[in-house]
């Protein structure tokens, strides 16, 4: 993510991170959502700001859900996509409370989306890897990807823009098309190991995937 993007400092993603995992933890225990409002956060959870919670199992996608947009403030959205990621993502069961020891939960702070105001020609050379998510829209069809899933899957720029027309349901040619492409940058922040230590990702070095 850009130094000029950056919006949290290491406190309040570590914070953020706990977040996510106590709600889903809490629900999964006791079947109550977790009020974020009495979980003393620091003021900015108070701002609205987009934000996706990943999921992960031995190296292998649980539940990835968010916001895209800064629709509600954090603190709302953080426990609302941790709960969503963990039991409504429709591409896997919900997770259990027995999982939890096993599930890496990483979590990226979305900037605001922009439209990317160039011909379709110059889309590829406009996105940096590492840096940029995308979005595609197209009438009722959207599709996004987080920044972290093109340098985890080695995409170059054309199967970066391929791969979210195919996640909004187009063809993976569909961008050349003249289809509404956005992009973003994320800052985030994952755990080391399951309910550990929670560090930033620079993915602009090619982090990997947690194993």
């Amino acid at each position: 993510m850009s130094e000029e993007a950056k919006l949290f400092s290491d406190y309040e993603g570590k914070a953020a991170v706990r977040l996510a995992r106590n709600s889903i933890e809490t629900y999964l225990r006791t079947g109550k959502t977790l009020n974020s409002s009495e979980s003393h956060l620091p003021a900015i959870f108070n701002e609205a700001r987009g934000v996706f919670v990943t999921l992960t199992k031995k190296g292998q996608l649980r539940g990835c859900i968010g916001y895209p947009y800064a629709d509600v403030s954090l603190s709302h959205a953080i426990v609302d996509s941790a709960l969503s990621a963990a039991l409504r993502d429709p591409r896997f069961p919900p997770v259990t409370i027995d999982e939890m020891g096993n599930i890496y939960v990483e979590l990226t702070i979305l900037t605001r989306p922009e439209i990317m105001d160039v011909v379709p020609k110059d889309l590829p050379s406009s996105i940096k890897i590492g840096r940029h998510g995308l979005i595609v829209k197209s009438s009722h069809r959207q599709g996004l990807l987080l920044p972290q899933v093109a340098v985890e899957n080695d995409f170059d720029e054309i199967e970066f823009l391929g791969h979210t027309c195919l996640k909004a349901g187009l063809p993976h040619d569909a961008w050349m098309m003249g289809v509404d492409v956005y992009s973003f940058e994320g800052q985030i922040f994952s755990e080391k190991e399951p309910g550990g230590e929670i560090v930033e990702k620079d993915i602009s070095k090619k982090t990997c995937s947690n194993d």
